[in-house]
């Protein structure tokens, strides 16, 4: 027998992040996928101390090993079928002898959700999930609709049990939705998917300045992204001051 393996001390989790905010983006090229993209894109970032919340594309061992060792951040993972081996060893944990520790439901866009979480601890004499630094698995359970469709997703994080209560887990997972909801908003409120803007670098901009729009809005306490665009529309002398311009006419002509 070797000797044991030490992990590296976790960083304290930071408890206050930021809002939905975009904070850097790239172009993904034709051929090219975004999972060559994940470390480019957050290597600039302070992430220390930080918990990163990525989808099942971007759970690669390599990813979740530089966020840990190299950007001293924590992670949770979410795995699917398309990475079968840690999915069958995440959904034979023997979660029927876990009681569910968290419950949360809410009701939007016309539908009620509600979610239960479990969480189980990685033991090291198992081998390990397949994934580094795994701690904790996680199992939400998912009900919408009217007529109840289910839904259950296994993820692993690099927290430990007494870094993050198990609903601290579940917003983070939930909270992950600000991601997707950020597209929606581009493309419903900013028309993205229509525009006629294709050539060169002139989608990227585009981009950038629709987030940019969004970043602000959220910055200032707008809740509904479209309303108050929409009410920036119709007073449009309302932007400006926005960025901190104003715009005061000289009547010295300077």
């Amino acid at each position: 027998m070797g000797p044991p393996v030490r992990r590296p001390q976790a960083p304290a989790l930071r408890r206050h992040p930021p809002p939905g905010l975009t904070l850097a983006q790239t172009e993904v090229g034709a051929k090219t996928n975004e999972t060559a993209h994940f470390r480019p894109l957050l290597e600039p970032l302070d992430l220390d101390g930080t918990l990163i919340t990525f989808d099942a594309l971007h759970s690669v061992k390599a990813n979740v090993t530089w966020l840990v060792e190299t950007k001293n951040a924590h992670y949770i993972a979410m795995i699917k079928r398309n990475q079968p081996t840690a999915y069958r060893q995440l959904a034979a944990l023997p979660w029927p002898d876990v009681a569910v520790q968290h419950t949360a439901s809410c009701t939007g866009h016309g539908r009620h959700e509600s979610r239960s979480v479990k969480t189980c601890s990685i033991a090291d004499e198992l081998g390990g999930i397949v994934f580094p630094h795994a701690r904790l698995a996680l199992r939400v359970h998912r009900s919408t609709g009217r007529r109840e469709t289910r839904e259950t997703v296994y993820a692993v994080t690099s927290l430990d049990a007494h870094q993050a209560t198990p609903a601290e887990l579940a917003a983070a997972v939930r909270g992950h939705w600000t991601v997707e909801a950020q597209h929606n908003i581009r493309d419903r409120t900013f028309a993205e998917d229509t525009s006629t803007v294709h050539t060169g670098s002139a989608p990227r901009a585009m981009a950038t300045f629709r987030n940019l729009a969004i970043g602000l809005l959220k910055t200032l306490g707008a809740a509904n992204i479209a309303k108050t665009t929409r009410a920036i529309r119709d007073q449009p002398e309302r932007a400006l001051p926005l960025l901190g311009i104003t715009n005061n006419h000289d009547p010295q002509g300077t």
